[in-house]
């Protein structure tokens, strides 16, 4: 139980600590756990748009983050925003193949 009590404040902690950052963590966990369920079981089209659409908005929103309150991993940040950008172009582009 007392595991539990230590991630459950860890989560509280970090969300009062830096929301954006917590956000742009869950939609990027959601992002590529969307791309395994659809590379994986279900070969279906919106799990593919859902995913490549959280990691558009993660990727934005850890771009105006990043140019809007620097910080000394912003270097980092801006890497992940691109990779992000480039996973959900190109999810986008795969979408040619369902239509």
């Amino acid at each position: 139980m007392r595991l539990w009590q230590f991630w459950w404040r860890t989560l509280v902690l970090s969300t009062q600590y830096n929301p954006p950052e917590f956000v742009e963590l869950m939609m990027t966990s959601l992002a590529m756990a969307l791309l395994a369920t659809w590379g994986y079981y279900i070969d279906d089209w919106p799990y593919l748009v859902l995913s490549s659409s959280f990691a558009m908005g993660a990727a934005v929103s850890m771009w105006v983050r990043g140019t809007t309150m620097p910080s000394s991993n912003s270097r980092m940040v801006q890497v992940m925003a691109i990779l992000l950008l480039l996973y959900s172009f190109y999810a986008f582009s795969h979408l040619v193949d369902y239509i």
